[in-house]
């Protein structure tokens, strides 16, 4: 035998070993993922519930687990619906802080499994209004032993920074189009403007009224009496609770388990837990996002997050966001996807880079011509995010997600103050009468801020014109209703800014629809943009952009927990680059808390 022979078979052991070393893994992983005849599923709610995934796996050593989206919450749910092995759903909810439209959504999603014959109960673990408003869709509610409901009412809170960062030598010059553009005031003002109380009033009757109205209906009580314990009591012990028909009974989660796991089994279990599966558990057992009932697919991309030209230098965002290469390569592969027969576009997105939004606009547009587009509006699709809502056939609009926003600001930082606090010196030689107008050094005057100005303005103009176009409105008829002013999707509707109420599922039927699909079948859903793993920066832009995002996350991880999180990130890098951002933005999403 030659010894290029053994070679080759050695090459040939070293390339099958791995192969049938990994399908040996994944026939294991996949038996240890079989699930019992009868079980609870586990579904945790908490947090900020973001839209999807991160598109890249976290760094390793990063401290971050894996965190199921809200999608993933609404696949889970959806499969539970229809999963005659489960007995119940129990949700664990504690310290919710996703939007209104986002509730509203998940409580149709509960509506759903309870229809098909699920159980659906919620444990609450020291809840507050976010909590309970969606508790209230259960079956029933259970509160932790020894916790309580604090039921405060709603809030939304916004911070000025202009009188903190002028005492650093830190300053903002602005333009807005127009007056219900808010978005410059934490940077120019120290309070609020009167157009932006007027909008956040709006916005919170609405939802003040929504969750009264659900929370009143589906706990058999009086609107009068709930807002009363809103007002008068606020802070509802567990037993209180119960006896006022808030909640249905008290336990602690070991009670709680052993007590669902005798009611399948019809003894003393031995050990409860085996009789319940988490939602990431469950999630690993199924054909995601869905089973599929034919090989035709519909492609769902999502812009979640501030929308930004690219991640790696964005005025909004750390690490994350929806960058314009993003959405491209989301498009190209659902386009030559020759299954893919429609695509729907997410969105739960407050704006960003105004010109990225016409980018994205364009692209999908241009893809809308080869395939329908459908839109589905999130917790949050204005400014930016509603501009990339254009393309879209039929738009999709949750009756409390927060959408127009139509308009302009720019902000220029001017650090004059801090250089001549530090004593900065600076030589400039110039070729040019502006060339260095936009300098972070002086601020604009006279000619150059009028110009400053300007640029905005041409910008809202298309942006008005845009929406004429896609919405068939008259210009005048959208600036009515644009310069800034935001509305909940409800609103949205009766203005002809969105064309029907309906979430996620919905949006997907439509498509089929467009498509001429056959409706009665599940199409395979393809989700967008596709994880990546983070070694991939290796190869997409080298060591170098390892580095910016190690640094961007270190950013992130400082500012994420603090009050306007992506605001005070786009001051530092506004500050550091010392350009005009232009940006079709809100302030950030909005949270009543």
């Amino acid at each position: 035998m030659s010894a290029t022979s053994c070679f080759r078979r050695g090459c040939l052991f070293l390339f099958l070993g791995p192969v049938i070393v990994g399908l040996l893994l994944f026939f294991l992983f996949r038996l240890s993922n079989d699930l019992p005849d009868r079980f609870v599923l586990t579904v945790p709610l908490g947090g900020s519930l973001e839209e999807m995934s991160s598109a890249r796996d976290a760094f390793p050593f990063s401290g971050e687990g894996e965190q199921l989206s809200f999608q993933d919450m609404l696949f889970i749910l959806d499969h539970a619906a229809g999963d005659r092995r489960i007995e119940t759903v129990l949700l664990e909810i504690g310290n919710l802080q996703a939007s209104p439209a986002k509730i509203t959504e998940l409580r149709s999603a509960i509506a759903r499994v309870r229809t098909r014959g699920r159980k659906v109960v919620a444990w609450l673990h020291s809840a507050e209004d976010s909590d309970y408003h969606l508790a209230s869709a259960c079956d029933s509610v259970i509160v932790e032993r020894g916790g309580y409901l604090l039921l405060d009412g709603l809030k939304a809170e916004t911070l000025y920074y202009t009188a903190p960062l002028e005492k650093l030598g830190i300053s903002f010059q602005a333009t807005q189009w127009r007056e219900y553009k808010s978005g410059i005031e934490p940077f120019t003002r120290t309070g609020a403007s009167p157009e932006y109380l007027a909008q956040m009033n709006a916005l919170l009757d609405a939802v003040y009224s929504d969750y009264t109205d659900y929370v009143s209906k589906r706990r058999g009580i009086s609107r009068d009496s709930l807002e009363s314990v809103i007002d008068n009591i606020a802070l509802v012990q567990a037993d209180k609770a119960v006896k006022i028909g808030l909640a249905d009974g008290i336990a602690s989660h070991w009670e709680l388990k052993r007590s669902m796991a005798r009611r399948i089994s019809g003894k003393e279990p031995e050990k409860a837990g085996d009789l319940f599966v988490s939602a990431a558990a469950y999630r690993e057992s199924l054909d995601w996002p869905v089973k599929a009932d034919t090989d035709d697919a519909v492609a769902v991309i999502t812009l979640s997050g501030p929308i930004v030209r690219s991640v790696s230098g964005a005025a909004m965002a750390s690490d994350e966001g929806a960058d314009v290469g993003m959405l491209r390569r989301s498009l190209d592969a659902a386009l030559e996807d020759k299954k893919v027969k429609a695509l729907v576009l997410r969105i739960d997105s407050p704006g960003g880079e105004a010109l990225a939004a016409a980018d994205m606009l364009q692209m999908l547009d241009s893809a809308a011509v080869s395939k329908p587009l459908v839109v589905s509006m999130s917790g949050i699709a204005a400014s930016g995010g509603y501009m990339a809502a254009l393309a879209g056939k039929t738009v999709f609009t949750q009756p409390l997600t927060v959408t127009g926003s139509i308009g302009v600001y720019a902000l220029k930082p001017d650090i004059s103050a801090l250089a001549a606090k530090t004593g900065l010196g600076r030589d400039v030689v110039t070729r040019g009468r502006f060339a260095d107008a936009n300098t972070a050094f002086k601020p604009l005057e006279g000619e150059a801020y009028r110009k400053f100005d300007e640029a905005s303005g041409f910008i809202y103009d298309d942006f008005v014109a845009k929406v004429a176009r896609s919405r068939k409105m008259s210009a005048a008829a959208v600036d009515s209703v644009a310069g800034g002013r935001v509305w909940t999707g409800r609103q949205a509707l009766e203005l002809g800014l969105a064309d029907s109420t309906g979430g996620l599922f919905d949006a997907v039927r439509e498509a089929q629809r467009l498509a001429k699909m056959d409706v009665s079948k599940k199409p395979r859903i393809l989700l967008y943009p596709e994880r990546q793993p983070w070694w991939q920066m290796f190869f997409d832009g080298g060591p170098a952009a390892v580095a910016r995002s190690f640094g961007a996350a270190a950013i992130g991880e400082a500012v994420s927990p603090l009050p306007a999180g992506a605001m005070l990130r786009m001051i530092a890098i506004a500050v550091r680059s010392g350009r005009v951002q232009m940006l079709a933005a809100m302030p950030g999403e909005i949270i009543i808390r």
